[in-house]
């Protein structure tokens, strides 16, 4: 299955906490990841099996961790991803595209969009994270930054974010190897800026996460800049 044959071509658009994909989605195979996810139609329904449920439809949303699989060739859409962190499903709906709305616009108003507020002893372990790079990130840092015992921190990211600290770091780690993948970098740069041990383990989580691989993610994708 290649980039081609799958369909997967368009614009990306990567803020700190939320993108926006413009274009047109191709299959994928069942994935789940940590962003909630709508997808709007532009003209067409779309179609995915989402909960184990067929969908089909103008809207489609993916809530976080939801299993889901897109069909088939699919019509040209505009796909919002957002962190649960940061977002609820109902925001995404609020803020989504009016129609023929810029790319930019729709951006610019998730940029805005209030976050939910977090414990502070979560921001300050989220600050750690979003400044990640190639090194090591030990769950034992987050917590002494965070002034918690690793059971602690772990129990407030379970009970406020819903995920583990572990997987919230892949979810950057992901973040940063796609930006750079997309930016120009080989795989294997990328994955080596981003923590993974090479171009196979990252290939391996962004198959995990998005249900296809790497090279039919990017081969298409063109990257722009966002504040």
């Amino acid at each position: 299955m290649n980039a081609a044959a799958n369909g997967w071509q368009g614009e990306l658009w990567l803020g700190i906490d939320h993108a926006l994909l413009l274009g047109t989605p191709g299959s994928t195979h069942p994935h789940a990841h940590y962003a909630h996810q709508v997808m709007v139609g532009l003209g067409g329904d779309l179609q995915a099996c989402i909960g184990g449920q067929y969908q089909c439809g103008p809207v489609l949303q993916v809530a976080s961790q939801q299993a889901h699989a897109l069909l088939g060739h699919q019509s040209p859409c505009l796909t919002l991803f957002a962190e649960p962190l940061a977002f609820t499903l109902d925001d995404l709906a609020k803020v989504g595209p009016a129609p023929g709305e810029a790319p930019e616009r729709v951006m610019q108003r998730l940029r805005q969009w209030p976050r939910r507020a977090l414990d502070p002893r979560l921001n300050e372990a989220l600050s750690r994270i979003r400044a990640l790079d190639e090194q090591r990130l030990p769950a034992r840092q987050l917590a002494d930054a965070a002034a918690l015992s690793l059971s602690q921190l772990e129990r407030l990211f379970s009970a406020e974010l819903h995920t583990s600290v572990r997987r919230l770091v892949l979810w950057q780690r992901l973040r940063l190897a796609l930006h750079a993948a997309l930016d120009g970098a080989s795989l294997t740069v990328a994955a080596h800026a981003a923590g993974f041990a090479d171009s196979a383990h990252l290939s391996r989580s962004v198959r995990k996460q998005f249900g296809l691989r790497a090279s039919d993610l990017l081969g298409r994708l063109r990257l722009h800049p966002f504040a």
